[in-house]
């Protein structure tokens, strides 16, 4: 963990965010949304009056990001009022909490909120920390947390988050508590630390980390994982599962797939299928990675997977309180000896985000079975009620659409700029994961976050687009579009003056590039879980080619009747081609002002009129054709 910087602020809440930052920025403490802080601190209304509240981190904020906006004011009166309850529902409690709010503007806090309202200190931390599920996942917790601990904590057994839970923490506080209490363990959950401040309570968080990290060096020793990087595999493969899991989740889900020497030597236990199947490090993660993995890759074992889920949620349907909304039976990791760990989700984020947690359970999971007697998770029905939890339905409930080429993949071609770059943002922005490929260094910047992958790479390298290819589907699963946007004119010549090697520069990136990209590609859109979807850049050129442009005409005129070929060849495979013939489009790598000027003066037009010479007098931009691309990609 990260010790105490000289610029932590002096206000109490800007000192919470602070440390909340702290923790949230170590992955083995906060993964995703986990964990959670709060500070008791007064509130000054638009009155002027002083007000006793409790500032608790909001929904939506993670830990690592924390700033003051993200910590929600409450009445810690009307909290505590709460607190003596006999029952409250989940759903009663959220609104309850809502109204509590001093500012309605405020993000929703932490579902925990009165758990930190009852406990007795101003400052309160709280993480997920792998090492305190280490010690709690197994079949007698309790025993191992004193050993480590001794009294300085306070042991609480596993109870779902909420109001029940900040009950039973205040129906044994008194059993337990004392003034030398430094923090308190949720078994099968996390840590929680208190004080007087939010840098004591960071602090008492440290020292029992590095406490319970130093015991297990000491009692439960592990060395480095000894594997090396699987090995490539048919890409046909990879794409073949997808379209598997895509066709039980009944939408397109993006896979990932993973081969570093944790995720082989894990795999190449003995014991992978009962060890995998035990269950989450805590609760939450079930909504991330569902209560177990697929083991295996097989067309059966996919179909098991989802009627075992199917029978999960009916065996279990009965504990919901509202209308259950059924979860897609696909899982979301994937355990294969070949093909590696393949992490599934609805995004690429989502995906992701199921890598990064099971990236950190793999390491619990061998250390606890290999050295503390044995991995032990929460029971179904535990798990169930977090998964189908009432505040988890009703996220489902009140999500919209998503994008319409959400979980599709695509392929873009001269995606660094012009219409390439404009049909790869305009993909991103519905909903696709987006490989752009360019020789401009510019195409990994093009977009950002977990849907982008850039990749330098020259169309007419042959390798360089496998490689591309490659990287598409290891990171994404498969390929469902392709948008071929890639191209040059080449010099502006008569027939006399055309060399040949100019000739053949241009038709080696205009046709000889395709005919590549489509060699690789084909088999993989035929595995496409929405049907493959191509759209090419041509050019007006084909049915009205003009002086000067031998080469680019040509190529052009090329490229078409390639794409023809495709159709014929590819459509049994229910992959259609479609050819967008665009023309003066004037933002892009073909043009420049030398030579807009130039072909103006031969129709004798000024370069404002040339670049408007259409019946509506309008200028075309990429963006425009992109749109028009695009929507041919779309259903």
């Amino acid at each position: 963990m990260v010790h105490h910087q000289a610029d932590a602020p002096d206000d109490p809440v800007g000192s919470c965010a602070y440390f909340s930052r702290l923790i949230g920025s170590d992955p083995d403490l906060v993964l995703h949304g986990g964990g959670n802080s709060s500070v008791k601190a007064p509130w000054s209304d638009i009155t002027g009056r002083i007000r006793e509240a409790i500032f608790v981190k909001g929904s939506g904020w993670d830990m690592g990001s924390l700033e003051v906006d993200g910590l929600t004011a409450l009445s810690l009166s009307r909290l505590r009022e709460l607190l003596e309850l006999d029952e409250l529902s989940d759903v009663d409690m959220m609104r309850e909490l809502a109204a509590s709010k001093f500012d309605p503007g405020a993000p929703n806090p932490s579902v925990e909120t009165l758990l930190h309202a009852f406990l007795p200190y101003p400052a309160v931390q709280h993480s997920h920390a792998d090492v305190i599920v280490t010690l709690t996942n197994l079949a007698s917790p309790d025993a191992l947390v004193r050993e480590v601990y001794g009294d300085d904590v306070v042991v609480i057994p596993y109870v779902m988050p909420g109001f029940d839970l900040a009950r039973e923490v205040r129906s044994t506080w008194s059993e337990q508590a004392h003034e030398g209490t430094l923090g308190m363990v949720l078994c099968n959950h996390g840590l929680f630390t208190f004080g007087e401040d939010s840098e004591t309570a960071y602090r008492r968080h440290s020292d029992l980390i590095e406490r319970a990290v130093a015991w297990l060096d000491r009692e439960a020793p592990v060395a480095p994982p000894v594997g090396s990087e699987l090995p490539e595999v048919l890409l046909t493969d990879l794409a073949r599962l997808r379209c598997h899991l895509s066709r039980v989740a009944g939408e397109p889900m993006v896979v990932s797939r993973h081969t570093d020497p944790t995720v082989s030597a894990f795999l190449a236990r003995p014991d992978l299928a009962s060890l995998a199947g035990q269950g989450p490090l805590t609760p939450d993660h079930v909504i991330r990675t569902k209560r177990i993995p697929m083991i295996g890759s097989t067309v059966e074992v996919v179909e098991a997977y989802a009627e075992a889920y199917r029978q999960y949620v009916e065996q279990h349907r009965e504990r919901a309180s509202t209308e259950l909304t059924e979860i897609d039976p696909a899982p979301r990791v994937v355990l294969d000896p070949e093909l590696g760990m393949l992490t599934v989700g609805r995004t690429a984020t989502d995906a992701r985000v199921a890598s990064d947690i099971y990236h950190h359970t793999i390491p619990v999971l061998c250390r606890a079975e290999d050295h503390l007697g044995g991995y032990q998770a929460l029971p179904d029905h535990e798990l169930f009620d977090v998964e189908y939890w009432d505040l988890e339905q009703a996220k489902l409930r009140r999500g919209g659409p998503a994008p319409d080429l959400t979980g599709s993949v695509a392929v873009v071609t001269g995606a660094a700029s012009g219409i390439g770059r404009a049909c790869a943002e305009e993909l991103l922005q519905r909903g696709a994961a987006v490989v752009g490929v360019d020789r401009a260094a510019e195409v990994v910047t093009v977009g950002e976050g977990d849907a982008w992958l850039g990749v330098e790479a020259d169309v007419t390298d042959s390798e360089a687009v496998g490689r591309a290819v490659r990287s598409a589907v290891e990171h994404f699963g498969g390929i469902d579009i392709v948008v071929v946007a890639a191209g040059i004119f080449g010099p502006s010549t008569s027939l006399d003056t055309l060399t040949s090697e100019e000739w053949r520069r241009v038709m080696a990136v205009n046709v000889d590039s395709v005919q590549i990209l489509f060699g690789l590609v084909g088999p993989l859109l035929a595995l496409s879980p929405i049907g493959g979807r191509v759209a090419v850049v041509g050019s007006k050129n084909v049915p009205a080619p003009g002086q000067g442009a031998a080469a680019y005409s040509a190529s052009k005129a090329a490229l078409q009747q390639l794409c023809r070929v495709a159709a014929l060849e590819w459509a049994a495979d229910g992959v259609r081609i479609n050819v967008v013939h665009p023309d003066a489009v004037f933002d892009t790598g073909l043009w420049n002002d030398e030579l807009i000027a130039e072909r103006a003066a031969q129709y004798g037009l000024t370069p404002d009129e040339y670049r408007r010479r259409n019946l509506l007098s309008a200028e075309i931009t990429s963006r425009l054709v992109a749109r028009s691309t695009v929507a041919l990609c779309t259903d």
